[in-house]
């Protein structure tokens, strides 16, 4: 399979950062520095603070191009840069110093967040022009951009976590930035607390590495995971792995991101494309050495990403609200890539080919979404839309290359990344290959119906809004952007398959070990067959949702209809195995508390203190005579006492 093998490369040891490198910091100072700036200078930044906050945003972007071209002037051995910032911990046998890492992989990420983050602040200039607390929400996005920088330029786990907290907190103060509706606040906090459950597997994995291999850097780990012990390796593997559940929304911790469209539309541009979600799979790509040498919790990705990426597709198809739809699909997206991270070396890199074109094609159509509700006054039903191709015509282009990258269509960008995750899944021994590969081939056919039922529900057939609607163009500030984000949605895949980027990333990802291994089924087959399916998925979205009447009432629906709708029941789930249990082993702990310890050991223990107490007060009356009959009295018992041992 002569398309899936990488030259042999290994990764040096990171080299002190010089040059751009050496400043890498800044591109985590920027946004962090402008965060800091609106949210102190308060309402005196209304005016001025959003522009700053895109300014400082750019500003990253550059320097991330800037040290780009250095490292494209070095040799692939020479790539990996460190900086030594502060020492963090120094404390008996750990010593540890913040540092921050550049290399192939860390650079990869920079370039997407730095640009998609700048594109949807740009974007937000327009959408929030009439917001009142703009300027808090600006410095949320510039501290959403300087964690998720954090999380993937750290050189050890535990700087890594830092920025993992930081965009779990920024996510939570975005999703919640409208907290006036008790319903957005609440999606914040479901949010917010299903991310603890992923924080508890990266808080274990610390601590089982640290007792692994006294070290949580990622240069000590990756050395020292030879002398490991299997049950050790698979134990922190599967920590990682639920970490990363929760941050990429896989399952089973995937139940917040549907609600998370209650935040601005660019908040979920910038959550589902470049930042929140990948930050799972980008764990798992930089654990590659732990996941090569734990064969079951990388299975136990695979299993994750496959079970997620159906998940993902079937919920989409039943939303009729146009984000709602759009997280679906992201879902299933990043189970593609989680998938492929479980293949191991030549996963690993088209995952992350992946994750960068869907970066583009997502962020697009989400900015695409709330471009269609900026001119359909804030309305989310799908069914409730129609034909609107005529009257946002930009809108409607931008969204059509988005939607024919996604379901992969020829020559677009996720033909040339998601097509090769499909590939790739049909390589191996036993059941393995035929079952995730036959799943890749299936979800390609969800997604192209999914996906189709979107935009043609939203752009094409019969018109159906009412006539207080005045469907418009958004202004420029939005319009842009969804622009430069089609482009890369037209030709990034095939840009970065012609400078080889596969080949890039595989010094840093284990690629280079890769054995030249065929699929079971031949290429052309698996491509002749990945397209059919994608045409039948647009054919039967084509009837069904553009040739036909579209229903402006969902009618009731079958039983996989209903159960989809209610994203497959996971909020009940979660209510009937988790939730209620607790609250029932809460309310049994309460009542032992406060009948058992407060009222018998407590309240029995203070009862009879009070009794014996006011018995023996007695005894201190004040009169003389008392005292001398209660001295006779020990007298006589002491003399008792004597005669009777004698």
């Amino acid at each position: 399979m002569t398309s899936l093998v990488f030259p042999a490369a290994e990764q040096a040891a990171a080299a002190a950062a010089t040059g751009p490198a050496a400043y890498a910091w800044l591109l985590i100072a920027f946004p962090l520095l402008g965060a800091a700036i609106l949210l102190l200078a308060g309402r005196r930044s209304d005016s001025w603070g959003p522009a700053l906050a895109t300014g400082l945003s750019w500003a990253s972007f550059g320097l991330g191009v800037a040290i780009l071209v250095q490292m494209l002037g070095l040799g692939a051995e020479e790539r990996g840069m460190r900086s030594r910032l502060f020492e963090l911990i120094n404390t008996g046998s750990l010593k540890l110093d913040a540092g921050l890492l550049v290399d192939q992989l860390s650079i990869s990420f920079v370039m997407l967040v730095t640009f998609v983050g700048s594109l949807i602040h740009v974007y937000s200039l327009g959408y929030m022009e009439h917001d009142v607390d703009k300027r808090r929400f600006f410095a949320y996005l510039n501290l959403f951009v300087a964690a998720m920088l954090t999380l993937v330029l750290a050189d050890s786990y535990l700087v890594l976590f830092f920025g993992w907290e930081g965009v779990g907190l920024a996510s939570y103060l975005l999703i919640g930035f409208w907290n006036h509706n008790p319903a957005y606040a609440t999606a914040a906090n479901k949010a917010f607390i299903v991310n603890r459950v992923g924080d508890i597997g990266m808080i274990l994995a610390l601590g089982m590495m640290f007792k692994t291999f006294g070290a949580v850097d990622f240069a000590s780990v990756n050395e020292r995971v030879g002398g490991a012990s299997q049950t050790a390796l698979t134990l922190i593997g599967l920590f990682l792995l639920l970490a990363a559940c929760g941050k990429s929304a896989q399952f089973p911790l995937q139940s917040w991101l549907g609600d998370a469209m209650a935040g601005p539309t660019p908040v979920s541009a910038l959550i589902h494309a470049a930042t929140m979600v990948t930050a799972g799979v980008y764990l798992i790509v930089r654990s590659h050495a732990i996941f090569d040498a734990a064969p079951d919790a990388r299975l136990a990705v695979t299993i994750v990403g496959a079970i997620t990426l159906l998940f993902g597709a079937v919920v989409g198809m039943a939303k009729d609200d146009i984000k709602k739809a759009l997280a679906a699909s992201t879902m299933s997206q990043i189970g593609y890539m989680m998938l492929a991270a479980g293949l191991g070396p030549v996963g690993y890199v088209f995952a992350i080919f992946h994750l960068i074109t869907h970066g583009f094609f997502k962020a697009g159509m989400f900015l695409g979404a709330g471009s269609v509700m900026h001119g359909m006054d804030n309305q989310v039903d799908m069914r409730r839309f129609g034909n609107l191709s005529g009257a946002m015509k930009l809108t409607w282009a931008t969204f059509g290359l988005g939607w024919l990258a996604i379901i992969g269509f020829p020559g677009l960008s996720g033909w040339w990344s998601k097509d090769k995750i499909i590939e790739a899944a049909f390589v191996g021994e036993g059941w393995r290959p035929w079952v995730f590969g036959l799943v890749t081939l299936f979800g390609a056919g969800l997604t192209a119906f999914y996906m189709s039922r979107l935009f043609f529900m939203t752009f094409q057939g019969k018109k159906r809004w009412t006539d207080e609607v005045h469907p418009h163009e958004s202004p420029a500030t939005m319009t842009v952007p969804m622009i430069i984000l089609s482009l890369g949605s037209l030709a990034l895949g095939a840009i970065l398959a012609m400078v080889k980027f596969p080949e890039w990333l595989a010094p840093v990802t284990n690629g280079g070990h890769l054995e030249h291994r065929e699929p079971v089924l031949s290429i052309p087959a698996i491509q002749i067959a990945t397209f059919v399916l994608m045409a039948l998925g647009i054919a039967v979205a084509w009837m069904k949702y553009w040739r036909d009447d579209v229903p402006v009432v969902a009618p009731e629906g079958n039983v996989l209809t209903k159960a989809a709708r209610a994203d497959l029941f996971q909020d009940d789930v979660n209510e009937t195995v988790f939730r209620a249990p607790g609250a029932g082993l809460v309310e049994v702990l309460d009542d032992l508390d406060r009948g058992g310890v407060d009222k018998v050991a407590v309240g029995g223990l203070g009862g009879t203190t009070a009794l014996l107490s006011s018995k023996l007060r007695r005894l201190q009356n004040g009169f003389a005579r008392s005292y001398a009959l209660t001295m006779l009295a020990g007298v006589v018992a002491l003399l008792g006492a004597v005669w009777v041992i004698q």
